[in-house]
């Protein structure tokens, strides 16, 4: 089963290593300028045959330069980069979500000196703006996941609504006539549980206008955030949702959606895959995220690349490794074989025909992401997946963001 990207910085977690695998030459310790490690996660059981593939392709285009492969769990990559780090022997180049920790350290190149300024130009400027830090891109955006949402063809139908809502109102329209049906089918699934509450909860933020952040600062309770939860509550007391939403996590809203018995939904690229194999005969279309103002907003989610600087003996060979893979047929084919969303201007226009990704590939460029870089988001995020649920309780939604603001500044 595929791991999709993970939406927060890495964790310190622990485990076995999958599997590792080297293409000749000496290990990561190695001061030889032309051998370069890669240390990467297994996205699927493909992932190592993928990755083998590319690097045979790029020795045979580049002689004298080798590169070892390492690939490892994502239950145990961060665990096994923090102790390479701390060993001094980090490897050349490392693919995992969260990069910001080694910027802050001085330990990573700058994208401008390990990429040509042909690639660097081609990322998608939402993700190349993700992946800095004061102006300067220290991530490579590698994949990216992103939402848009799923629609019931046949309930929309059958409630008379003519096409998917593009603004809050004509989604909360849309619910109303679908509650007025009495068929047992809920209007829109707000999974505000424990599992990604931090995520449905920017949908609406984001779609506002709104952040989580201003500079260095946490604004959880700015005036722009407190009206999209406003909303949120809004549309749980109408009942246009399903019932107590800070108990339901994605996973399985996702599956009653899919079941039919949820109208609307914002989902993710594997939920077209969810629904071919559970429930293939459910007819459904996608559309962006309403937002207040019907302008196009998706929920941004990247990987990254990033180059340790270790030595500085390596940077041309790194650079030469990077500017392969993100080549356009090369990054296409790792991109379109792992089930991912390009980050690249030109992967977007090579997968653009791609019907199961059409929609996501069209909000792309206007991605919102969470504040990652910031020190205090990891808290945010706890406080927000533990407590907004609270707005399906009675809470006032001014008490709950003050709370979480609480928590952002402990």
């Amino acid at each position: 089963m595929k791991r999709f990207l993970r939406t927060t910085a890495a964790l310190a977690i622990t485990g076995l290593a999958l599997t590792a695998c080297g293409f000749g030459g000496k290990d990561e310790a190695s001061g030889d300028s032309k051998t370069v490690s890669l240390l990467v996660p297994s996205y699927s059981t493909g992932t190592k045959a993928l990755w083998e593939g590319i690097i045979a392709d790029f020795q045979a285009k580049n002689q004298g330069i080798t590169v070892n492969l390492e690939i490892q769990s994502w239950d145990n990559i961060n665990d096994v980069i923090r102790t390479k780090v701390q060993a001094n022997s980090a490897p050349d180049i490392l693919n995992i979500d969260a990069f910001s920790g080694f910027a802050a350290d001085d330990l990573l190149y700058p994208a401008s000196e390990v990429l040509s300024p042909e690639t660097l130009t081609d990322f998608q400027d939402s993700f190349a703006k993700n992946a800095s830090i004061d102006g300067t891109m220290y991530g490579l955006p590698m994949i990216a996941s992103a939402r848009t949402l799923f629609y019931n063809q046949d309930v929309f139908t059958r409630a008379g609504v003519a096409k998917p809502p593009a603004t809050w109102q004509e989604l909360y329209d849309a619910a109303q006539k679908i509650k007025g049906l009495n068929a047992g089918v809920y209007g829109y699934g707000m999974p505000l549980g424990s599992e990604e509450a931090q995520a449905e909860t920017s949908i609406w933020v984001f779609g506002n206008g709104g952040s989580w952040n201003e500079g260095d600062k946490i604004t959880a309770n700015s005036p722009r955030n407190l009206e999209a939860v406003q909303f949120m509550k809004r549309m749980i007391d109408a009942g246009l949702t399903q019932p107590d939403p800070g108990a339901s996590d994605r996973t399985p809203m996702l599956d009653v959606f899919i079941q039919g018995k949820i109208a609307m939904a914002v989902g993710l690229p594997p939920t077209v895959g969810q629904i071919a194999q559970k429930n293939p005969s459910l007819k459904y279309g996608t559309a962006p995220i309403p937002t207040r103002d019907g302008q196009p907003m998706t929920l941004g989610v990247a990987d990254h690349l990033m180059a340790f600087k270790n030595d500085g003996s390596k940077r041309q060979a790194v650079k030469a490794f990077l500017d392969h893979f993100f080549s356009a047929e090369v990054y296409k084919k790792f991109v379109d074989t792992e089930g991912f969303l390009p980050t690249t201007r030109s992967g977007a226009e090579a997968l653009k025909d791609k019907k199961e990704i059409a929609s996501f590939l069209q909000v792309l460029p206007g991605a919102r992401f969470y504040p990652s870089t910031n020190s205090r988001w990891a808290a945010t995020q706890g406080a927000i997946q533990s407590q907004i649920g609270q707005i399906g309780q009675g809470k006032d939604p001014q008490a709950v963001l003050s709370d979480i603001q609480a928590k952002a500044d402990a």
